[in-house]
């Protein structure tokens, strides 16, 4: 059986973010970093920020979250699009979630950023946009998916304004925003469906 493509992603991520842990010049190389994009016109940052990670935690966070969802995505959007299209989805979105952060900090020499976040985020809001009474565990608390994505969505945008810390919020909205925009193009009547869901828990 030919290997999922979410599970090939996981393990290019998984073996780039251990290498650039490794290798300071190589994770220099390809975080997102706006200056390098404007003076060296390095745009393969847009894509390569999302196979590298801060540390440990990051990497585990995102790769757990995109190995479970993602696979789910993956077969309900293979009748559509196929392998190569799924792989497609999920680097468009790292373009897609980091794009307003490159417009926001084009002129701040010292920004940087990186993670798989922005593209995870959009694996997980396809999947709360098909199944929305679905259970998610967060620090082993089960809420259903729906509400998780309204404190996500609201959480995000609170810090996202405060500017505290150091996670790219920005990027997370960005990406459930796409995620969502690319399964309702993908099939308009998820729409539809996820509004009737949403009045009746029982069709999950």
């Amino acid at each position: 059986m030919a290997m999922s493509v979410t599970v090939l992603l996981v393990l290019a991520t998984v073996l780039v973010s251990w290498l650039a842990f490794e290798r300071p010049a190589l994770m220099s190389r390809l975080v997102f970093w706006p200056a390098a994009i404007a003076r060296s016109h390095q745009y393969d940052r847009l894509v390569t920020h999302g196979f590298v990670h801060a540390d440990l935690q990051h990497l585990l966070f995102n790769m757990i979250t995109l190995y479970f969802f993602g696979r789910l995505v993956e077969a309900m959007f293979l009748p559509y699009i196929g392998p190569f299209g799924f792989l497609l989805f999920y680097l468009s979105a790292l373009v897609v979630a980091i794009v307003p952060t490159w417009i926001r900090h084009r002129r701040d020499p010292s920004y940087r950023s990186l993670g798989a976040s922005g593209a995870v985020t959009a694996v997980l809001f396809a999947f709360i946009l098909i199944q929305p009474w679905a259970t998610i565990y967060v620090f082993v608390v089960p809420i259903p998916a729906v509400l998780y994505a309204a404190m996500f969505v609201g959480y995000s945008i609170w810090s996202d304004l405060r500017e505290r810390d150091r996670v790219n919020h920005q990027a997370h909205l960005w990406g459930a925003a796409y995620g969502v925009a690319f399964a309702l193009l993908l099939e308009p009547r998820l729409g539809p469906a996820f509004l009737l869901r949403l009045l009746h828990p029982s069709l999950d």
